[in-house]
């Protein structure tokens, strides 16, 4: 089985390749435009069935240098929800025009496709919010939200291939490619150098969706190894839902030490508080039950 990931390098993607590569039987191409310069996620890591493009996507020439692919596990965008709203053209340009690209590929090799999406589709809401392709709490309060719904919008309307959208939660947990513009991460990196943790004024007690980089890992071998369920359809994907409040409870319980909190003004925090309902993917076998306070003591510990 031969599998394009795109986006290698980052926080999902370096995780994921680490697990693909130790199946002989998957060959597992990766490429990724080191926007990020974390090319030193791959420093020693010789595996005979991987291959690494250093190539931006949208320029990538997919018929010389590919032969099949049988699923792409599209990970390659810019995520930074907060700096997209400061760089919406860019963020267009570069998300959507990748996403594109990927589909050409996948409409080429007919393969299937696994897209990640974000919750962060949805807006304000005062139930737990579902996958409902009509739902009236798809109200994404950013732009790189925004082209996550146009990227799930231009799938649906694709009659040429398989595919399946996956809403992650914002990730939670270590990996070699790990970043910390996301609020857990951002956390404990504060917590970590005793400096205080930076929370948007009106966010603290705001429910968001939260997913264990293990659960997103657990999901993604999930539908490689279960094809027969890449079949058009929207999943949520979340491990749980907590309030700033309560992550920063389980920070304090890790790091044990006093946690100095610094309220922050942002544009996004009109992004109001929902939870998001994650059992429709329960229903096709798929338990997500990690535990959000090892993912924690475990960036803790690579901190440390």
């Amino acid at each position: 089985m031969n599998i394009l990931v795109t986006g290698c390098l980052g926080h999902i993607g370096s995780n994921l390749i680490e697990g693909l590569v130790k199946n002989k039987k998957i060959n597992v191409i990766g490429i990724d435009s080191n926007l990020n310069n974390n090319l030193n996620t791959l420093f020693h890591f010789k595996k005979k069935n991987f291959k690494f493009f250093l190539e931006d996507v949208i320029n990538f020439d997919y018929k010389k240098n590919l032969k099949k692919i049988d699923i792409i596990i599209h990970l390659a965008s810019i995520t930074n929800a907060e700096l997209s709203l400061h760089h919406k053209k860019m963020y267009e340009k570069n998300n959507l025009g990748i996403f594109k690209k990927v589909v050409k590929i996948s409409e080429h090799f007919n393969s299937k496709l696994i897209h990640i999406s974000s919750t962060s589709v949805y807006g304000l809401s005062s139930n737990t919010v579902k996958e409902d392709l009509q739902n009236k709490y798809l109200k994404p309060q950013s732009p790189y939200a925004k082209i996550k719904l146009r990227e799930e919008q231009i799938l649906r309307k694709n009659k040429k291939i398989n595919f399946v959208s996956l809403r992650f939660g914002t990730i939670v947990g270590r990996s070699k490619g790990m970043r910390f513009h996301t609020a857990v991460n951002k956390f404990c990196l504060s917590a970590s150098f005793d400096k205080a943790i930076p929370v948007w004024k009106t966010a603290y007690n705001q429910n968001r969706p939260y997913l264990s980089i293990n659960d997103a890992n657990k999901t993604l071998f999930f539908f490689i190894k279960n094809k027969v369920f890449i079949n058009n359809e929207i999943y949520n994907v979340v491990t749980n839902n907590f309030t700033v409040k309560e992550i920063i409870s389980k920070i304090k319980k890790v790091f044990k030490k006093k946690i100095k909190i610094k309220f922050i003004n942002s544009k996004i925090m009109n992004q109001l508080s929902y939870k998001v309902n994650g059992d429709k993917i329960k229903k096709l076998g798929l338990k997500l039950s990690n535990d959000i306070y090892s993912d924690i003591e475990k960036t803790r510990e690579y901190l440390s």
